[in-house]
């Protein structure tokens, strides 16, 4: 089930952790992984594919205010993508010490979604203007989703990696 589903939480934002598809993990390993991150989140709804691969996972985190749904995607729809955040990074300026990064950007094929979502005080959107929404959670996640694959977690909105 996806966060989408749920009225309680809205979508805020989608990260990006791009990486090399051989270096996809398994539901286990990213389960220990995000596991380490602290008892204050709930892991649910772990998809493997046949072989135990990671598909997705949903991580709560109710002290930010926060879910994140985490999916995984590969091939050449990736590498295009990747290729065109290095092009918009390197024209931006964000290039400067990073041309080792870029470059792997360039070859990725596969990659994490990672969406956030802010939990609704009271359910309604407009109830909570302000907002609670905490981004350690999804911060916390990016880097060990990095970490454990070897990849570059990119804001896709801003064309910048992290």
């Amino acid at each position: 089930m996806s966060m989408f589903e749920d009225d309680q939480y809205c979508w805020r934002e989608t990260y990006f952790v791009l990486f090399d598809s051989a270096r996809r993990p398994s539901l286990k390993s990213v389960q220990d992984v995000l596991g380490r991150l602290g008892s204050r989140l709930t892991l649910v709804n772990g998809v493997a594919g046949e072989g135990g691969e990671f598909e997705s996972i949903t991580v709560l985190a109710p002290d930010d205010f926060a879910a994140v749904d985490i999916s995984y995607l590969a091939g050449d729809e990736v590498r295009e993508q990747g290729s065109d955040l290095a092009r918009e990074m390197e024209q931006s300026g964000d290039a400067e010490g990073r041309k080792d990064q870029l470059a792997r950007l360039r070859h990725y094929d596969g990659r994490f979604d990672v969406l956030h979502f802010e939990q609704l005080v009271g359910g309604d959107e407009e109830d909570d203007p302000d907002g609670m929404l905490d981004p350690t959670t999804l911060l916390s996640v990016l880097e060990a989703l990095a970490r454990l694959t070897d990849g570059i977690a990119v804001d896709p909105q801003a064309g910048t990696a992290l």
